[in-house]
């Protein structure tokens, strides 16, 4: 809402002093050209900016000035109960109010602790966009008013209208009463009922929302880690799921296990491997695990792992058997 991002010009300018447009539109994810216009409405209400030009130029706000705009919002409070995981925030669509509601909470804080928290918040970083190697972390991309619509819905006790898209099939409509918001890795969840039946949907695929004008059918108190937990079991003993048994390097067990389903049985051989019995979600999933830790794991059995895990390993060793083709990216002449 325009009101709140005013708000959170006039704090961000209180804390960093002097900010430049392009500074000011990043912080709050909108084009330079909409802090302009909302430079222009504080102005116009009174709130006393003033712009400097130049190399090092920009807004600021005339010493002195203070504002008592710090109470929360609905979103922010939200926000700030997720707040220890910054995903939670992100996963259901309450990155923005996030940043805004901990502006407020830092401008109200008396000058000393203001202080102290701004220095210890420098030293402080979670949840980087990389790890170590370099690999991005992948948010999902959740549009705002779908998800404002699905929250809105969950909280009020609403039956929803959702279009959405399964995977490998058409985006369709259908009514659905929800019961809660779950995030794990990153990825947003809506669990709900539909035609009185348990349904979990990836909030990334969720189109267009519509909230009803009608209660959900829903039970008035529920355990929502428990319902997660039982739909976890269902997803993972459900589907084309295969079971492998795999020898594997100690050293590689855990890359293993954050593959795999479930562990139903698990084993020390003489030589120090691991003997493992595991599930996987379908035969593509089984393979594509095995194949990512090369030699420091072997398939014992099904035999058709082995056989397509053979055959991989056959074609890549004849493509690389040969010298490359002229002309091929990287090649001297």
């Amino acid at each position: 809402m325009r009101a709140d991002r005013l708000v959170s010009l006039v704090l961000l300018m209180r804390r960093r002093g002097r900010l430049s447009a392009a500074t000011l539109a990043r912080e709050l994810e909108v084009s330079t050209r909409t802090v302009l216009r909302d430079m222009e409405a504080l102005s116009a209400a009174g709130v006393p900016v003033h712009a400097e030009r130049g190399r090092h130029g920009g807004f600021a706000l005339l010493p002195g000035f203070r504002t008592e705009l710090t109470g929360l919002n609905h979103d922010e409070s939200l926000a700030l109960l997720v707040a220890g995981s910054r995903r939670g925030a992100q996963a259901f669509g309450l990155g923005s109010a996030l940043a805004s509601a901990m502006l407020k909470v830092v401008d109200a804080l008396p000058d000393s602790h203001r202080d102290t928290a701004t220095g210890v918040a420098e030293r402080l970083l979670i949840d980087p966009e990389t790890d170590l190697l370099s690999r991005r972390v992948v948010a999902e991309e959740l549009p705002d008013p779908v998800v404002s619509q699905v929250r809105r819905a969950v909280f009020a006790g609403l039956r929803l209208r959702i279009r959405y898209a399964a995977t490998g099939r058409p985006a369709r409509w259908r009514t659905v009463d929800p019961i809660g918001l779950v995030t794990v890795r990153e990825r947003g969840y809506l669990l709900a009922a539909r035609e009185g039946a348990d349904r979990t949907y990836r909030l990334s695929r969720i189109l267009a929302a519509e909230e009803l004008d009608e209660p959900a059918r829903r039970p008035e108190r529920i355990d929502l880690e428990r319902a997660w937990q039982d739909r976890s079991t269902r997803f993972r003993t459900g589907g084309d799921q295969v079971t492998v048994l795999v020898r594997v390097d100690p050293a590689r067990r855990e890359e293993l296990l954050d593959t795999a389903l479930d562990v139903l049985a698990e084993a020390a051989d003489p030589d120090g491997r691991l003997r493992l019995t595991l599930t996987f979600q379908d035969a593509r999933h089984a393979e594509w695990a095995l194949w990512q830790l090369a030699t420091h794991a072997e398939a014992l059995t099904p035999q058709w792992l082995r056989t397509a895990l053979r055959e991989r390993a056959d074609a890549l060793a004849a493509r690389y058997a040969a010298p490359p083709d002229a002309g091929e990216p990287g090649e001297t002449a």
